[in-house]
C-alpha cells in the first residue's frame, strides 16, 4: 500500500493533463485515507517505542525523498511520440533498473504539458506541490516564453518564483536549461541561455546546461519542426539529465 496513493495520483494527473483541464482532483479527498493505510502497513516494522505519528512521518518522508515532479513543456511531454518513448518515461525505467532491490522505489510524476509557459507553470505548481509532495522538482520551462519573444526579465522572474515555491515546499530543484534556435539572434538567444546558468548559481541549484545537447544540432535526431527530439533522440536527452541527477539520487550505483 505504500505507493498506492501515488500510483492513483499519477493516473489522475495523466487523465487531467491529457484533457487539458486544471488539476482539480478528487484525490485530496482520498489522500488522507490512503496515507493512513500506507502508514498502518508500516506499523510494527519500525521501532515499537515510537508513536504512530512519528512512524508515519518517517514513512512519508522516505517516500517523498524518492518522489520526483517534472514540470515542463512539450520537450518533457514526449511531443508527437508515445509517452513511453519520452525521456521522462525512460528515466523512470532506468531508475527502476538501477535501484532494483532497493527498499524505496523511485516515482516520477510528469506534469509537463505541450505549450506550457512559465506563467502557466506558476498557476499549476502550488496545487501540484500540495498533492504530489515531491522531494525533487525537475524544472524545465521557459522555451515557449522564449519562442514568443517575451521579455527576459519576465521569464527570469517567473522561473525564480517557481524555484522559490518548490524550495518552500521542501523540495530540491534541478534546473533544466534551454537554448533557442539560432534564428532568434544572439541579442536575445545568448542572454536567454545564460539566464539558466545565472539562476542556478544564484540559487545553488544542480543544472543541466542544455537539455537538447548533442540532439538539437543533429537533424536525424530532431522532428520535422526542428524543435522536438525524435524517438531516437530522447535517450540522449535522458543521458543529459542523468549525468546531473544520477550523482544526487544514486551516488553508489554504476
Amino acid at each position: 500500500m505504500k505507493f498506492l496513493w501515488l500510483s492513483m495520483l499519477k493516473l489522475g494527473l495523466k487523465f487531467r493533463l491529457n484533457l487539458g483541464l486544471k488539476l482539480k482532483l478528487v484525490l485530496p479527498v482520498l489522500l488522507p485515507a490512503l496515507i493512513a493505510c500506507s502508514a498502518s502497513t508500516a506499523f510494527g516494522q519500525e521501532n515499537p517505542h515510537e508513536t504512530p505519528d512519528k512512524t508515519s512521518n518517517k514513512v512519508m518522508a522516505a517516500a517523498r525523498s524518492h518522489t520526483v515532479l517534472v514540470l515542463g513543456d512539450s520537450l518533457s511531454a514526449a511531443h508527437n511520440l508515445a509517452e513511453s518513448q519520452g525521456w521522462v518515461a525512460l528515466m523512470q525505467k532506468r531508475l527502476e533498473e538501477k535501484s532494483a532491490g532497493a527498499t524505496r522505489k523511485w516515482e516520477i510524476v510528469n506534469a509537463s504539458i505541450s505549450g506550457e509557459t512559465t506563467s502557466g507553470g506558476l498557476s499549476r505548481l502550488p496545487e501540484l506541490l500540495d498533492i504530489v509532495q515531491p522531494g525533487w522538482v525537475l524544472l524545465e520551462l521557459g522555451a515557449n516564453d522564449g519562442l514568443r519573444g517575451l521579455p527576459l526579465t519576465l521569464i527570469r522572474q517567473n522561473l525564480q518564483k517557481l524555484i522559490d515555491q518548490s524550495k518552500q515546499s521542501g523540495a530540491r530543484v534541478v534546473l533544466l536549461g534551454i537554448m533557442l534556435p539560432p534564428n532568434y539572434g544572439p541579442a536575445y538567444a545568448e542572454p536567454f541561455a545564460a539566464m539558466y546558468q545565472q539562476l542556478a548559481e544564484k540559487n545553488a541549484l544542480p543544472l543541466v546546461p542544455f537539455l537538447l545537447q548533442d540532439v538539437a544540432t543533429n537533424p536525424k535526431l530532431m522532428q520535422e519542426d526542428g524543435l522536438h527530439p525524435t524517438a531516437e533522440g530522447e535517450p540522449i536527452v535522458l543521458d543529459n539529465v542523468w549525468a546531473v541527477v544520477k550523482p544526487l539520487w544514486l551516488p553508489s550505483s554504476k
